[in-house]
C-alpha cells in the first residue's frame, strides 16, 4: 500500500493534519499525532483526550476523512514533500493503553487513496517532481 519511502517519511514526521465533517457539513481540520501500523496498515491518530474531541464525534456522522503530512525541508531550492491520505476511519476505544498524555482511544484510517509528492525521487530537480497518486 505505501512505499518503503512512504513509510520512512511517515516515522520521521511528529505531526499530521486530520480533516473530518462536522454533522451540519463543515469542515474541521486539526494538528495530530498518529503512528503507521503495521499490523492493520492503517494510520492511527492519537491525541489528549481524544475519545471526548469533537474530531473523534464527527466520525459518527461521517466516516470519510482526509489527512496530510507535508513539510518544507529546503527553500534553496524550494523543495516541499506531502504526503495526503484519503480514507474511511473509525474511532475506537480500549485500543491505546492510557498514559498522563494519552486516553485509551484511536482514530483508525483505513486509506483508499494515497497522493505522495516529494517523498521520493530526491535526485531530480524540484520542477519536474511529478505526484505518485493512486487507489488502494
Amino acid at each position: 500500500m505505501f512505499t518503503e519511502a512512504e513509510l520512512a517519511y511517515l516515522d520521521a514526521q511528529p505531526l499530521g493534519r486530520l480533516a473530518t465533517r462536522q454533522p451540519n457539513g463543515t469542515l474541521q481540520v486539526n494538528p495530530v499525532g498518529f503512528r503507521y501500523n503495521p499490523d492493520e496498515k492503517t494510520i492511527d491518530v492519537t491525541g489528549h483526550n481524544l475519545r471526548g474531541s469533537k474530531k473523534f464525534r464527527n466520525l459518527t456522522a461521517d466516516d470519510h476523512v482526509a489527512f496530510v503530512v507535508d513539510d518544507l525541508p529546503s527553500t534553496n531550492p524550494w523543495r516541499v514533500r506531502c504526503l495526503e491520505i484519503r480514507g474511511r476511519a473509525e474511532g475506537l476505544t480500549g485500543v491505546n493503553l492510557p498514559d498522563n498524555h494519552f486516553d485509551d482511544a484511536v482514530i483508525r484510517i483505513r486509506p483508499s487513496r494515497i497522493l505522495a509528492f516529494g517523498v521520493e525521487d530526491w535526485d531530480r530537480e524540484p520542477l519536474d517532481l511529478v505526484a505518485n497518486i493512486r487507489d488502494v
